[in-house]
């Protein structure tokens, strides 16, 4: 009889444990059509979580990863409910493969990593991934190369400006009011204060 901590179902003709992964968004959707569809496709062992899939802490998902063992399956009813990018879906097969596990997806089928197939198209997308980012940095290089070219400075922008630096010395040095109240007054931090003080002395 199984018991609640088995940790899962064997595959009894390739002897692999089938752990199964289900996600929704919201408190307002429910996991049973998720559940059902992995109980259907062998999974007993289920790592269940309501958590959008834009955050990063995921700790059900972490916890199956840490748990997994060579040869184990993990499924999922679809790919978005297992990761929030080409780029994390990637990251998160790595892992699974580093681990000697395989993933599989029942809605896309292509992507089962139990399969030379699968291995195959997984890997195409890791590179169409690299030259994507390579895209976008050659992209962004060549954009900020011709925005310094037209006099663009780039960089963080002084948050208190020429005028304020010079308010705020008139409330120190003439009204007496100290560091803290006048950065206060100014919705700025202390030592926001004191680097836009010291730039506007070593300009004067």
């Amino acid at each position: 009889m199984k018991t609640p901590n088995d940790p899962g179902t064997i595959d009894l003709m390739t002897g692999r444990l089938l752990l199964g992964y289900a996600r929704v968004s919201t408190d307002a959707q429910e996991l049973a059509g998720q559940r059902d569809e992995l109980h259907a496709a062998g999974c007993t062992r289920i790592y269940a979580e309501k958590i959008t899939g834009t955050q990063r802490n995921r700790p059900e998902l972490a916890r199956l990863l840490d748990h997994l063992r060579p040869g184990d399956v993990v499924t999922v009813t679809r790919l978005d409910r297992l990761a929030r990018s080409t780029r994390d879906l990637l990251d998160i097969a790595e892992r699974i493969q580093e681990a000697g596990a395989g993933l599989r997806s029942l809605a896309e089928p292509w992507a089962d990593t139990t399969t030379p197939a699968g291995r195959m198209v997984l890997t195409m997308f890791a590179g169409l991934a690299e030259f994507e980012r390579t895209l976008i940095i050659d992209r962004t290089r060549t954009g900020r190369e011709a925005a310094k070219a037209k006099g663009v400075k780039f960089g963080p922008r002084p948050t208190l400006s020429a005028d304020q630096a010079a308010h705020a010395r008139r409330l120190i040095d003439q009204e007496g009011h100290t560091v803290k109240e006048v950065a206060d007054l100014l919705g700025v931090h202390r030592s926001t204060l004191y680097r836009a003080l010291e730039k506007k002395e070593t300009t004067q």
